[in-house]
């Protein structure tokens, strides 16, 4: 049993893969889009016009590789999984990036909505890609995200089937949580986000949905690796979808109202 953020990094630090969706309850979750310097000032406004997907809770300087959001950190080895982008295409997944990390990289971490996670499941509300042993599903859709300088792109959603009944206290739990998302952009038909088939995800697994569940979509920490994919930068450096830092900072201080 991991008890602790440190306890989880120590693990994903010496080779350990795993989607991190409830590890360590508690423990705010974060994840990683790392840009050359010259880019960083677009990757910073894409963010601030799109904050929904986009919610920025710390920037590194060029060349750093701690954040304030947990002690110790390094952010080349503690997380489980990396994926590295050459001119928008995925060059290579990797479990740490200590060699590619340049002194002009500037680091984004952004909210997840794995931390609101916590709230809903202490609320008896069910997950089910927990309960399947599955990594959360995520979908490119066709809504277009406020672009910015070079970059633009899709809006990312992941997607949790929750009880009819529940969708209304699911909404209202994660909505006090904006700074990791926030409150859902959608629920219920998913071909109105562009999204064909559930079972078929970008990123992660399909998830089996339960009688009488709904599909609830919420905005993607994922969205700035499809700007990747559209603006075609030379070179970044982000996590692999559902592979988060686990940070020591509490959930609750993400908590509103």
């Amino acid at each position: 049993m991991i008890a602790t953020a440190a306890e989880a990094r120590a693990l994903f630090r010496a080779g350990t893969v795993a989607a991190t969706s409830g590890w360590v309850p508690g423990r705010t979750q974060v994840n990683l889009i790392a840009v050359p310097a010259d880019w960083a000032y677009d990757m910073l406004l894409y963010a601030q016009r799109n904050p929904k997907p986009c919610p920025v809770l710390d920037v590194t300087d060029p060349g750093g590789t701690g954040t304030i959001l947990a002690h110790d950190t390094d952010l080349r080895t503690d997380f489980p999984a990396y994926r590295v982008w050459r001119d928008g295409e995925l060059a290579e997944e990797r479990t740490d990036v200590v060699d590619l990390w340049g002194d002009d990289l500037v680091a984004f971490l952004v909210g997840c909505s794995f931390t609101f996670e916590a709230d809903l499941a202490a609320a008896g509300i069910p997950l089910r890609h927990n309960e399947q042993g599955r990594n959360v599903p995520m979908y490119v859709t066709t809504r277009q995200c406020r672009p910015a300088g070079r970059l633009h792109g899709p809006l990312v959603v992941s997607m949790r089937p929750i009880p009819a009944d529940r969708v209304a206290e699911a909404t209202a739990l994660s909505a006090r949580m904006p700074g990791v998302h926030g409150a859902p952009v959608h629920t219920g038909d998913p071909e109105a986000l562009g999204i064909d088939d559930l079972d078929r995800p970008d990123f992660g697994d399909p998830v089996r949905a339960e009688p009488g569940d709904v599909p609830v979509f919420w905005a993607c920490g994922v969205t700035p690796q499809a700007a990747l994919m559209a603006s075609r930068p030379p070179f970044a450096i982000t996590h692999a979808p559902g592979h988060m830092l686990i940070t020591d900072v509490p959930d609750a201080d993400y908590r509103v109202g």
